[in-house]
């Protein structure tokens, strides 16, 4: 799977009309916008996994809408990155909205992305490690989930306690 966000990215290079191909397949089900088989299919080399297949084309669409010129942070997971946003707003949808996406089956999951990566617009993804995990979605132990679940609660764990409480500020 290495290498897939650096494929997009060289092909965006050479022309910029990808990102809006890529973009505008999210308002499909991943893999049914044929104007984007140019642009994931020779990445795939004729494998047969319809998993690892929608997988490819969902994180293509989602890369494309949340890309940004001279974006130079350096790229969180999705629980590091839910987490940074739920820091940064105080949203108190934040972690609602991410139990949902850790929770969602197969036929939910795009639209959750989606609407989470949406979401998450003024932090930086590293979508290598979203493609992986999304990948390994359906493992029986859940994985994925798990990892994207310590990712976010240790970050906010860390915030919580870096900030002093009440008590702390009284005698202080």
């Amino acid at each position: 799977m290495s290498g897939f966000i650096e494929w997009l990215d060289s092909l965006n290079a050479k022309d910029t009309r990808v990102r809006a191909v890529l973009r505008r397949s999210l308002a499909f089900d991943p893999g049914a916008f044929v104007p984007a088989y140019p642009y994931v299919e020779p990445f795939l080399k004729g494998e047969n996994n319809f998993w690892r297949r929608n997988m490819l084309y969902l994180v293509a669409g989602l890369w494309a809408a949340h890309w940004r010129e001279g974006r130079r942070e350096t790229p969180m997971t999705i629980g590091q990155a839910c987490a940074a946003h739920w820091t940064a707003t105080g949203s108190t949808s934040t972690e609602r909205r991410f139990i949902s996406l850790l929770d969602s089956d197969n036929d939910q999951l795009p639209h959750h992305l989606r609407q989470m990566v949406a979401l998450l617009k003024d932090q930086s993804i590293d979508f290598e490690a979203l493609l992986t995990g999304l990948v390994y979605w359906n493992d029986d132990r859940k994985r994925t989930q798990n990892a994207w679940a310590r990712d976010f609660y240790r970050n906010i764990q860390d915030d919580m306690e870096a900030e002093p409480t009440i008590q702390e500020e009284k005698t202080a």
